[in-house]
């Protein structure tokens, strides 16, 4: 499976102590040259950034057509990270594109890609046995300030069957 991740998941999941469940959903994540900019150069001394450097399952990869981005940014009034993230998931036929950004999603599934957010992910892992407290983990994560709404995240318990928040 290839997935391509956008900044958020790189962010909030090393916030979670629980970065090293992409590695274990998905073996190799690739990110596009912008993100890595924004998690590892703009982020340095922030969550995420010394954990993606030394993440060898973290795969960097350049657009090959990177002339979409300025008329794309300008277009949906998005991060070149979510724009970049989108464009490399099309250009390597990427399975699944990791971003939180709901107007980014929206534009994914427009251009054919599909998206998970950190949420998508959290749940997986706990299906799949990786956490076994699903609730104190959105619990946390709303509580380290995350912009994730709520409303997703009692979807996501009602679907697992697990009380609301």
């Amino acid at each position: 499976m290839i997935v391509v991740s956008n900044a958020s998941p790189l962010i909030l999941l090393p916030k979670l102590a629980h970065l090293d469940l992409l590695s274990r959903l998905f073996n190799e994540i690739v990110i596009s040259q912008e993100v890595w900019d924004e998690v590892v150069v703009k982020g340095a001394g922030l969550p995420g950034s010394t954990e993606v450097r030394q993440a060898a399952w973290i795969r960097l990869e350049q657009l090959k057509n990177a002339s979409p981005l300025a008329v794309w940014q300008n277009q949906y009034n998005l991060g070149l990270g979510e724009l970049s993230t989108i464009l490399l998931a099309n250009e390597i036929a990427a399975d699944l594109a990791l971003i939180d950004e709901r107007r980014a999603r929206l534009l994914a599934r427009a251009e054919g890609v599909a998206p998970l957010g950190t949420v998508g992910v959290l749940e997986l892992g706990y299906r799949k046995g990786e956490i076994a407290d699903l609730r104190q983990i959105y619990q946390t994560l709303l509580a380290q300030g995350a912009w994730i709404d709520k409303r997703v995240i009692n979807q996501s318990l009602a679907a697992c069957n697990l009380p609301l928040l």
